[in-house]
């Protein structure tokens, strides 16, 4: 595995309340990734998400072993997530300047033949393949719901006033809910993690294109956060890119 991961605060945020982590998972060839969008007030926001991220990775160093099925890998995922959603809601209790805090998460556990993916919320997990590419998790937003009932279009929803309504979240709630895909993941296929600070900006076959164009992993996560520089980043973006090639190797830009 080769993965690279970058994050940058963009062009209207005072601060960047994004949190990504990526490292080795168990066996040489298999890794795991995870990206966070926090939301909450000043300071709050980025509150959660590095913690979302640091209890995940923690909670779920404790429980993978060796040889896990697929099901028993999103089984662990959907505890990292409650254990994160407790640890967040538990400090917003403690202190009245966090209550209310909260984050998006999105984490895939890779190996060389599948992926299993989680996520809360609107950062989302694309999967690139030699048949093109392909959104795998479904956002939990207003926005969402509306092109599902047929109320808005793709389209309209890029510029819908309530594009950044999001129905949930880790931490405002003591319990949450996470969904789980697993797929397959052959040699060459690639993961693309975001928060929504990359999707606003650019539609998915830009995203495809860029990550094609160079073999070179970080640069093209850096050409696509100058992309969304250019039409204004009006949020955060954080960006993680797992190639599998066989061999797992990590670079944070």
């Amino acid at each position: 595995m080769k993965a690279w991961g970058i994050t940058d605060i963009g062009l209207k945020r005072h601060e960047n309340q994004d949190t990504y982590a990526f490292e080795v998972f168990g066996a040489p060839d298999t890794a795991v990734a995870v990206v966070c969008d926090g939301m909450g007030g000043v300071n709050g926001g980025q509150l959660a998400s590095s913690l979302a991220v640091s209890t995940f990775m923690e909670e779920l160093h404790a429980r993978a072993h060796r040889e896990m099925t697929a099901e028993q890998v999103c089984e662990m995922e959907s505890a990292c997530v409650q254990r994160a959603n407790a640890v967040i809601f538990e400090r917003s209790q403690q202190d009245d300047d966090y209550h209310g805090m909260g984050t998006t998460l999105v984490a895939a556990v890779v190996s060389p033949d599948a992926a299993v993916i989680c996520n809360v919320g609107d950062s989302r997990c694309y999967h690139i393949g030699s048949e093109g590419i392909r959104r795998v998790t479904r956002d939990h937003s207003v926005v969402e719901s509306l092109i599902e009932s047929g109320n808005i279009t793709p389209e309209e929803a890029r510029t819908h006033p309530n594009r950044n309504l999001i129905t949930r979240a880790l931490g405002p709630d003591r319990d949450i809910e996470c969904d789980c895909f697993t797929l397959p993941f052959a040699q060459g296929d690639r993961l693309l993690l975001c928060s929504d600070g990359l999707i606003v900006t650019m539609e998915d076959d830009e995203m495809l294109e860029t990550v094609r164009s160079t073999s070179d992993g970080e640069q093209a996560l850096s050409r696509l956060v100058e992309l969304a520089k250019r039409r204004g980043a009006p949020d955060n973006v954080t960006i993680v890119l797992i190639l599998n090639d066989g061999e797992v190797e990590r670079q944070n830009g």
